[in-house]
């Protein structure tokens, strides 16, 4: 198979769809790898590294699109990259599809065999390619929720850790996934006063038992939400239905009551986000303002510690590609009902359930598609 790897082209991604390491193992198998020229260079992955690896280089993307039969990226395809794709071309990266109507109309006109990394499923549960980019952005969450509460960001003016004789902050962590447990992990260290919600009282009882007291754990519902918010100096949003659009869990009208100064942060913001005010932000132009709640919503957070994220990425990622690669998309998915679970768009239809619901598409099973 020829395999194709484009430089990424959102603002501030520098992340790569795949390391040299990751080109040796798909080269070392026969298929092909086209890599586009500086694709890693921005973390320190040269050109000479991937084509010691075995790859070809491209001077453009237009290359990589035109020639490859799968193109492997980090983040969704941007619009000019989506009029690049074509009928029967598999393209395997993150899409989160259900607060992108724009984006999945593309997809669907372009014909593509759209797989996404967010929606895979393992064997022992979890969305194993999405757990290392949301440890990474949940432990990201505490360290720009911290820098922004500073006066000069915007902020109250606030260190979380307080110092002897004056009280800590609080930091208010929604959801205790693997965003909110790094989250967590991030927060005790900062000495604040710490509280986490989440609907699983399994997973509270797991947390208890781990940080005692260090911690306050709370069955969430809308009035726990609520009083924990307006108590807070710093709020993390990492609430995630796998392939759907977040829950909104803090209206507009807690926001307005909140602390002026305060932060939230929203990890969910890929998945639509779960502040009723959050819209996507960039790492150009990280935050806004909305009655006095400084707002982070940067769609792609780990991009901002690209060269780690990268590792931690392909690491997860090039099993499948590998798949892919050997038995072509439709025996691969066939053989692994967790990969078959990433089919997100395929041959013009959509085939994951939430996106079609969140959408108003017809929802076509991927199982239809596999003969």
């Amino acid at each position: 198979m020829i395999v194709g790897l484009p430089k990424e082209i959102k603002n501030h991604e520098y992340r790569v769809g795949l390391t040299p390491s990751s080109v040796r193992e798909l080269t070392s198998r026969g298929h092909k790898v086209l890599v586009q020229k500086n694709a890693g260079t921005e973390i320190g992955l040269s050109d000479d590294q991937y084509v010691a690896a075995g790859a070809q280089l491209v001077d453009t993307a237009k290359e990589i699109f035109a020639l490859a039969e799968m193109v492997v990226k980090v983040k969704e395809p941007q619009p000019e990259e989506c009029a690049m794709l074509r009928q029967g071309q598999i393209l395997y990266t993150y899409l989160h599809l259900a607060p992108d109507p724009e984006q999945t109309a593309a997809l669907v006109k372009s014909g593509a065999i759209c797989i996404a990394y967010e929606t895979i499923t393992g064997a022992n549960g979890g969305l194993p390619l999405l757990a290392p980019m949301s440890e990474v952005a949940g432990r990201m969450a505490i360290q720009a929720g911290a820098a922004h509460l500073e006066k000069s960001k915007g902020g109250m003016g606030l260190l979380l850790g307080g110092v002897p004789g004056v009280a800590p902050g609080h930091i208010v962590i929604i959801g205790a996934g693997v965003v909110g447990t790094n989250a967590m992990q991030m927060a005790v260290g900062t000495g604040a006063r710490v509280t986490i919600l989440d609907k699983s009282i399994d997973r509270l009882r797991q947390l208890d038992l781990v940080y005692g007291n260090r911690i306050a754990t709370v069955y969430s519902n809308a009035q726990a939400i609520e009083e924990a918010v307006l108590s807070a100096d710093l709020v993390i949003g990492g609430v995630l239905v796998p392939g759907a659009a977040a829950p909104k869990l803090v209206t507009r009208d807690l926001i307005s009551r909140m602390k002026p100064g305060a932060v939230v942060v929203d990890v969910a913001i890929d998945q639509g986000g779960c502040f009723e005010t959050s819209h996507a932000t960039t790492h150009a132009e990280p935050t806004f303002v909305v009655d006095g709640v400084i707002h982070y919503c940067v769609a792609n957070m780990p991009g901002a510690v690209a060269r780690t994220s990268t590792f931690a990425l392909n690491n997860a990622t090039i099993g499948h590609a590998v798949a892919l690669a050997e038995k072509g998309w439709q025996r691969a998915m066939r053989d692994d009902m967790h990969l078959k679970n990433g089919l997100n768009v395929c041959q013009g239809k959509v085939t994951y359930q939430a996106v079609a619901q969140a959408l108003g598409y017809e929802y076509v099973k991927a199982d239809t598609l596999l003969s």
